[in-house]
């Protein structure tokens, strides 16, 4: 159970990463043609290194646990990511991982709810994770239950209204046991944030709505450690500047591997590239 902190060293911390870099890069192989989301997966992978191993409360053993904290994977496209952590903390399997997408699996593009597996909740349209977020924390709340939930947004994501209308009723109804994570890779399907719908200042945008807000470099493992585990008295927003594909030379801020495909050429790279080969 991983219900205390495990105050995991930096270098700990960065296998963990490396390892969950691996497995995406192998469910993006094992997709195939029809490709996989790789950018907006290999951007979140330090934030959940570090959710899964120091800062949330689950049981593997218990996944129906009611203190579990809860989280939130509302850019739904970075699956792959999200499967990469749950595989680090004993819900998913090896063979679970090696058959991501195949006939049979039960990982698929977007996650589908399975509390046995670590799936909180369904997603797959964007601009509707908080919105879940909010009914649950309210739920959570009033059952005197202390879970947190933890909300990871894109960026891109946030040109969706919904987004901000949740958001309102975050602070509205002082859910502070909402932690709200924006993934900010500055891209997203067809361009950059700023091309696509210019989000101005993030930071201001949310503290004007009554938010505590940080920033932190969303790949440095004790930087996301400290801030997460910050405490504060209001609904929070951490904002995590990150570079899309990061890991991967031919993936790193570069807006055609929102989704692509991962051919045996690419994964010998990338497997190069994080030292060592498929063997």
């Amino acid at each position: 159970m991983n219900g205390e902190k495990n105050l995991s060293t930096r270098e700990e911390l960065e296998k963990i990463a490396l390892e969950m870099r691996k497995d995406v890069l192998g469910m993006a192989l094992s997709a195939g043609p029809k490709g996989a989301h790789i950018g907006g997966s290999l951007s979140i992978i330090e934030l959940l290194t570090v959710l899964y191993a120091d800062i949330m409360k689950y049981d593997v053993k218990n996944p129906s646990w009611d203190e579990r904290d809860r989280l939130i994977l509302s850019k739904a496209h970075a699956a792959i990511g999200l499967y990469a952590a749950l595989h680090y903390a004993g819900y998913l399997s090896d063979k679970d991982i090696e058959g991501a997408f195949k006939p049979g699996s039960n990982l698929y593009k977007h996650p589908k709810m399975n509390i046995e597996k670590g799936f909180e909740f369904s997603a797959g349209s964007l601009g509707q994770g908080l919105s879940l977020a909010v009914g649950s924390a309210i739920a959570l709340r009033n059952k005197g239950n202390s879970a947190r939930l933890y909300v990871i947004i894109g960026d891109g994501e946030c040109d969706e209204g919904s987004v901000w209308e949740a958001a309102l009723s975050v602070t509205h109804f002082g859910l502070n046991n909402i932690c709200i994570i924006v993934d900010r890779n500055g891209l997203q399907n067809d361009g950059t944030t700023e091309e696509i719908m210019n989000p101005c200042d993030f930071k201001n945008r949310f503290e004007v709505i009554g938010f505590e807000v940080d920033t932190v470099d969303g790949h440095d493992v004790e930087a996301l450690r400290n801030v997460l585990n910050k405490q504060y008295n209001k609904p929070r927003v951490i904002i995590s500047n990150t570079i899309k594909g990061k890991g991967v030379s031919f993936a790193e801020n570069n807006v055609e591997w929102h989704m692509g495909t991962v051919t045996d050429e690419l994964y010998e790279q990338a497997m190069r590239e994080f030292g060592n080969d498929r063997n």
